[in-house]
C-alpha cells in the first residue's frame, strides 16, 4: 500500500465526528439510531439501512469505529417474532432488570431466566447481547449494532486483544464480517467476526473522543427491543 493511499484514508473519521453535536442538534427530539442487523440461518451478509427505509442493503463486511458499548438483556414471556414490542423485562447495564408491566427493578444475577436451561435448546430465556454504538466510514451519524449471544465470546476475545496492546475500541477502525457456524444442537447461524483494520490518526482520535462522550450521554435512554436471536 502506497504512502499516498494511507494519507488519503487516515482521516476518514475527522470531519464526520467534528460535524456532529448530539446534545445541541437533537435537544428535545426523540433520538433514533439506524440498526445494522445480523442475519439468521447462517447468511453471510449484514442487513444495512439504505436510503429507502423499506429497501435495506446487504453487505458482507463493513468498517466502523466502536464509539461506546454496553450489555443489554432482554426477556420475552412469549417468543419474540419481531416488531416494536418492548421486552417484558430488560436491562441496559446487565446488573438490574426493569419489568415493563410494573416498573419494578430486580437483580439480574439471581433471576431464574438468566440461567442456562431456562430457554430454548438449553439456553437462557433472557437474551444477553452487547450493544455497540458505531460510526461507519463516510457516515455522519452513529448506528447501533447488537452482538448476539452466540458471538459474545469472540467479541470478548477481540476486545482483550486490543487491551493487551494498549488500544481502546474507539481508537481503532474495526472490520465486521460474518462466518457460518453450527450450534451443539445442529442449528446453523451467522457468527460475527471482528478484526482491527488500522489505528486512528491523532486527528481522528481527538474528534472520535468528543463523539464518544456525546453518545455516552444518550446511550442508556435508547430502550428499543433487542432483535430476535438467530
Amino acid at each position: 500500500m502506497s504512502n499516498e493511499i494511507v494519507k488519503k484514508d487516515e482521516n476518514l473519521f475527522v470531519a464526520n465526528a467534528d460535524a456532529l453535536d448530539l446534545q445541541d442538534e437533537l435537544a428535545g427530539l426523540s433520538i433514533k439510531f439506524d440498526k445494522i442487523k445480523v442475519p439468521s440461518g447462517g447468511s453471510l451478509a449484514f442487513e444495512v439501512p439504505g436510503e429507502n427505509p423499506d429497501e435495506p442493503e446487504f453487505q458482507k463486511e463493513f468498517k466502523a469505529v466502536i464509539l461506546y458499548q454496553h450489555p443489554m438483556l432482554s426477556y420475552y414471556k412469549e417468543k419474540y417474532t419481531g416488531g416494536n414490542e418492548a421486552p417484558d423485562c430488560s436491562s441496559l447495564d446487565g446488573i438490574n432488570g426493569v419489568e415493563k408491566e410494573t416498573g419494578c427493578v430486580q437483580s439480574c444475577k439471581d433471576c431464574p431466566f438468566a440461567k442456562f436451561g431456562s430457554g430454548e435448546n438449553g439456553g437462557k430465556a433472557c437474551k444477553t447481547r452487547r450493544r455497540l454504538f458505531i460510526l461507519r466510514e463516510n457516515e455522519m451519524f452513529p448506528s447501533i449494532f447488537s452482538v448476539p449471544t452466540s458471538s459474545l465470546n469472540d467479541y470478548s476475545s477481540y476486545v482483550f486483544s486490543l487491551i493487551k496492546k494498549g488500544r481502546k475500541l474507539n481508537q481503532v477502525v474495526t472490520k465486521f464480517s460474518l462466518k457460518k457456524a453450527t450450534s451443539g444442537t445442529g442449528i446453523t447461524y451467522s457468527k460475527v467476526v471482528l478484526a482491527c483494520d488500522r489505528d486512528l490518526s491523532d486527528a481522528e482520535k481527538e474528534n472520535i473522543a468528543k463523539m464518544t462522550e456525546q453518545v455516552k450521554s444518550v446511550a442508556h435512554t435508547i430502550t428499543e427491543q433487542v432483535e430476535s436471536e438467530e
